[in-house]
């Protein structure tokens, strides 16, 4: 039976999707996993949120229970010997602003995290919620979105389900080399979304392969409002 690694809340996490070739990504895909697609197209999806209450096998730890995270991924899936499919995530590259959190996932998993100075935002007026976050490498990079501050229930066969419902995460810690992890939380409500901005020098921070994103409109924009989660621990496949 897999323990509890880690336990948080994810807050607010605004997310904006982009479809893109699958031949860009494949160099990245973990063995064992293929692309996860939805009605054909894939997708990455540059997300922030906020990581709050985090405890580390049950441990609180000092100075690290409450910060930002972007990150860059897209969606995979593993087929079991039985012959069911798990639906998952894989990792581009992953920013904090704590340098123990990445310390940890780079040594232990193999997970690309990388340490900036980040920051975020949360205002809401007249009905409207803004959430914005940041970090710098060099120069501040940004998304925000403008949504009703009031939440829905997921649309049943809506990209913001495929987007939201992938609940296995995929490392890939070496060409021969797969760990997969188990994320737990509920079905999440999502914000309908106005307007969005995404002002991400792509290049600079996920490298040349992904600067056409800077220069490429979303295909579309969500928030998710979140909840307690659990991080299962990580097995090899």
């Amino acid at each position: 039976m897999l323990t509890s690694f880690l336990t948080a809340e994810w807050r607010k996490l605004a997310m904006v999707n982009y479809t893109v070739s699958p031949d860009l990504l494949q160099p990245f895909v973990p063995k064992h996993t293929e692309l996860d697609l939805f009605e054909n197209q894939c997708f990455v999806s540059l997300i922030g949120f906020l990581f709050d209450k985090v405890s580390l096998l049950g441990v609180p730890i000092p100075f690290h229970t409450t910060f930002e995270e972007v990150n860059l991924r897209f969606y995979v899936k593993h087929r079991t010997k039985d012959g069911q499919w798990k639906r998952g995530v894989t990792f581009v590259k992953e920013i904090v602003p704590k340098y123990a959190v990445s310390w940890v996932a780079n040594v232990v998993y193999n997970e690309p995290y990388l340490t900036l100075p980040m920051r975020h935002e949360w205002k809401t007026t007249n009905e409207q919620l803004r959430v914005s976050y940041e970090w710098k490498q060099k120069q501040w990079n940004r998304l925000e979105l403008l949504a009703d501050a009031t939440s829905i229930p997921l649309a049943e066969g809506s990209l913001e389900e495929f987007i939201t419902e992938h609940y296995w995460g995929y490392t890939k810690y070496d060409n021969f080399t797969t760990y997969e992890y188990g994320v737990e939380h509920p079905r999440w409500e999502v914000y309908p979304v106005k307007t969005h901005i995404v002002d991400v020098n792509f290049e600079a921070v996920y490298g040349p392969n992904f600067g056409f994103l800077s220069h490429q409109s979303p295909h579309s924009a969500l928030l998710a409002e979140g909840s307690a989660i659990v991080v299962k621990s990580a097995q090899k496949l």
